[in-house]
């Protein structure tokens, strides 16, 4: 192969994407386009398939996985913080609660910006916090529009249904009344990379004393605004 690296499994698996970057391909055709032994290219697709940075169409065929997605979306998340401050600034003062952004990373997710409340209860969460997926307004933001069997995994365990996900793909935004911390409400929506695809959520959160057993009727117009200006920063600049 051309411009080895040195390592030669990681040439090699690069030979396959790149050979899949062309399309869908059997193994056969991996085979020829790579000009690797049968069972090394097999070896590596099924093992670059595991990592999910290969997967298979309704024909068998290898395809590139959507994790590369997911790494390219990570790429533009300097692009998403920078925007993300003074949007959650904004959307803070206009509701009078804290705001975060939170991203999916495998099992968890982390709150990779937040604006706080300057005063009174903040019921804030810190930037680099790992929370988990099963419960909360955002979990079911970054989980309800994912593939069938990553949906399906996600709900063990969870303390929100499938049918609760259906509402929130319907309505566009969730919420949550303690349910990942009892005396805490939140509402979230998604923000959307230039694919479509969910990449981030946006949240408020605070005592249900303030935001009340319904704190959608109250913020969730304001949360979907501020998650639909990120996902047109994201839209102009390709992210």
């Amino acid at each position: 192969m051309d411009n080895s690296s040195g390592v030669g499994v990681l040439d090699k698996a690069a030979a396959v994407l790149s050979a899949l970057e062309a399309g869908p391909a059997t193994l056969a055709q991996l085979v020829a386009s790579t000009h690797l032994a049968r069972p090394t290219a097999h070896r590596l697709a099924v093992a670059l398939e595991h990592h999910r940075f290969v997967a298979r169409d309704i024909q068998g065929r290898f395809v590139l996985g959507p994790r590369l997605g997911e790494l390219s979306t990570a790429a533009g998340e300097d692009r998403l913080l920078a925007a993300a401050g003074p949007v959650l600034a904004a959307i803070r003062d206009h509701t009078g609660e804290s705001a975060q952004l939170y991203r999916r990373q495998g099992d968890v997710r982390i709150c990779v910006a937040a604006a706080e409340r300057p005063i009174g209860l903040r019921d804030s969460i810190p930037v680099g916090a790992t929370l988990t997926m099963q419960a909360g307004s955002a979990a079911q933001i970054l989980l309800a529009w994912e593939e069938p069997d990553r949906l399906h995994r996600g709900l063990h365990g969870a303390q929100f249904t499938a049918t609760m996900l259906s509402g929130v793909r319907r309505r566009g935004w969730a919420q949550s009344v303690g349910e990942r911390e009892p005396g805490v409400a939140s509402v979230s929506a998604p923000v959307r990379g230039s694919s479509g695809r969910v990449v981030a959520a946006v949240s408020v959160s605070g005592p249900i004393e303030r935001l009340t057993r319904q704190p959608g009727r109250l913020h969730a117009a304001a949360v979907v605004s501020a998650a639909n200006r990120l996902t047109e920063v994201l839209k102009r600049t390709g992210e």
